[in-house]
């Protein structure tokens, strides 16, 4: 634990290092009359605070600079509001009831705008689709079409060929018996199959639905999770000094997909902001990076997360605010589509 004053010393290096990108000085920290202390007291504190590891003292400077554990000792304090988070520009995505895939696409291109850092987003798995609604009409007497329309917008068609042709009546009461009893179920063959166990039905009828359910099954083929990368240029903005090794160790990574979802699984356990500053990262390429991410989804259900990610010296204040801005921008588009699930 950190007095009070040792903490505004931190975070005063920590800003200014942001800021400057140079290793912070007594006198500097000591001119600011809020602190209330002698530039001898400021070197005290200074040292108390390297001997902790928040701090590191290059040979060639007689200044500071935050080693990743001071970095972290600051982020926590801003995510147990400790610091209240910069105000940051609204993102104005303009989120108007279009496609999920789209929504994730503004999003991401927009975050790494406002950012000026590489945004990630991860779209909602195929998993998490439900059947929105189904159709079933007659495209010939004896071929029948299967519609099944998702909440993500996906829409699956099957053409179900008859050995004779087949009653429209029949066709009409499946079309309405499989939307009432579907409308809202997950995506899941199982759970479709098990749904349309119904011992009040005929045998005619029952033999009809099983040819039908043929369609929820390819429904049910899960397609890859979707990933959302922008703003790799923004790693090379004007003051910030970046290795091209990392940045090129960084670029393979996103390349892989599952790699990608796995590094923001963490964000999905918990409602919190998630953040790895440099090596509290696992996977080696994000050594010299931080991450910055949350979960978007609806209520008691997360779909998605969303990201930054930058150099350790990164403005943690803006990210996190940021972030869950869009974070709560996205469950509030979702929400509609999800709101049967």
């Amino acid at each position: 634990m950190l007095t009070p004053r040792q903490e505004s010393i931190l975070d005063k290096v920590v800003d200014g290092f942001l800021q400057g990108g140079q290793p912070v000085g007594s006198k500097a920290i000591a001119a600011d009359p809020a602190l209330g202390c002698s530039a001898s007291t400021v070197r005290n504190e200074l040292a108390l605070l390297e001997e902790q590891g928040l701090l590191a003292h290059p040979h060639t400077s007689a200044g500071r600079v935050p080693t990743d554990a001071g970095q972290r000792y600051v982020v926590d304090r801003m995510l147990a509001g400790g610091t209240a988070p910069a105000k940051t520009q609204s993102l104005e995505l303009s989120l108007i009831r279009r496609e999920v895939e789209e929504a994730m696409r503004v999003t991401t291109e927009t975050l790494s705008e406002v950012t000026n850092l590489l945004a990630v987003v991860s779209a909602p798995s195929p998993k998490a689709a439900t059947i929105r609604h189904v159709e079933v009409l007659a495209l010939q007497s004896d071929i029948v079409v299967v519609v099944i329309i998702t909440s993500t917008g996906g829409v699956t068609k099957m053409l179900i060929p008859f050995d004779r042709a087949v009653d429209g009546g029949l066709v009409s009461w499946a079309g309405a018996y499989l939307d009432e009893q579907l409308s809202g179920l997950q995506l899941g063959a199982r759970m479709v199959h098990q749904r349309l166990v119904d011992p009040t039905l005929s045998h005619r009828e029952r033999s009809f639905l099983d040819r039908l359910a043929r369609a929820f099954d390819e429904a049910d083929s899960d397609g890859p999770d979707s990933v959302f990368i922008d703003g790799a240029a923004h790693l090379f903005s004007a003051g910030r000094s970046v290795d091209v090794g990392d940045v090129e160790a960084l670029m393979g990574l996103l390349e892989r997909r599952v790699v990608v979802l796995e590094m923001l699984r963490a964000a999905l356990t918990s409602s919190a902001v998630h953040v790895r500053i440099g090596h509290e990262n696992e996977i080696p390429a994000m050594r010299s990076w931080a991450l910055v991410a949350t979960s978007y989804g609806v209520p008691q259900r997360r779909l998605g997360a969303v990201s930054v990610i930058g150099p350790v010296r990164m403005d943690y204040a803006r990210a996190i605010s940021t972030v869950r801005g869009a974070a709560g921008q996205l469950s509030r588009f979702v929400e509609d589509a999800y709101a049967d699930s």
